[in-house]
């Protein structure tokens, strides 16, 4: 057996893209659009990583309401550095709802509010502000 992807609806897929690709950093590895049942899928894959799990967001042409998708679970990716990544998500207006205060996970959610951990690579790193001192914001 081998996972293949998790699949995850949006409800703007431009927004979407921005968030996963340009802030995350992942690459979209294909993309197919379905006329006749109105959606379009995008498969998504940490760069030099295409052949592993990826993510597959679903984009219903016809509004729907997902509602909090806080029933989802989360989705998980180790990143080498814990404190510049969580910097540069939030100098891109991404609210960090629970900061890396022990260096080693922090959580931040997709403009569907679907939660994304966020691992520190091997050892944690030194706990230091402005990490230490911000509060959890919302819900993850």
């Amino acid at each position: 057996m081998k996972f293949l992807h998790s699949m995850v609806r949006v409800r703007d897929l431009e927004a979407s893209l921005e968030f996963y690709c340009t802030h995350l950093g992942l690459a979209e590895v294909s993309r197919r659009e379905h006329a006749k049942g109105r959606f379009t899928l995008v498969f998504l894959a940490a760069p030099g990583d295409e052949s592993r799990g990826q993510i597959e967001l679903t984009w219903n042409w016809d509004a729907e309401d997902y509602g909090s998708a806080r029933n989802f679970g989360h989705l998980a990716f180790a990143v080498d550095d814990i404190h510049a990544t969580c910097q540069r998500l939030m100098d891109a207006g991404v609210t960090i709802n629970r900061p890396p205060r022990d260096g080693h996970m922090a959580f931040v959610r997709s403009p569907d509010l679907i939660s994304i951990e966020l691992l520190q690579k091997g050892d944690a790193l030194q706990p230091c502000e402005p990490w230490l001192s911000m509060p959890n914001t919302g819900v993850w």
